[in-house]
């Protein structure tokens, strides 16, 4: 899966606090993802993040996890 640094993730579940936007501040084999409801950043492991990626927002333009750009 293609994901990079200032990425908008949509998850297909939510955060504690309610929110599932999040922005990717840095890739890995662990991810740093900061809620965009509750400013909380979190580490997650690559595994976890692709698994539950539903959609990727870059420069504007919103495509499914699946797609390859």
């Amino acid at each position: 899966m293609d994901i990079h640094i200032n990425d908008d993730i949509i998850m297909k579940k939510a955060h504690p606090c309610g929110g599932n936007e999040f922005t990717v501040l840095r890739v890995g084999m662990d991810f740093r993802i900061h809620c965009k409801k509750c400013g909380r950043e979190v580490m997650v492991p690559r595994a976890k993040i692709e698994k539950n990626i539903k959609k990727i927002i870059r420069d504007g333009k919103e495509m499914s996890a699946k797609e390859k750009i």
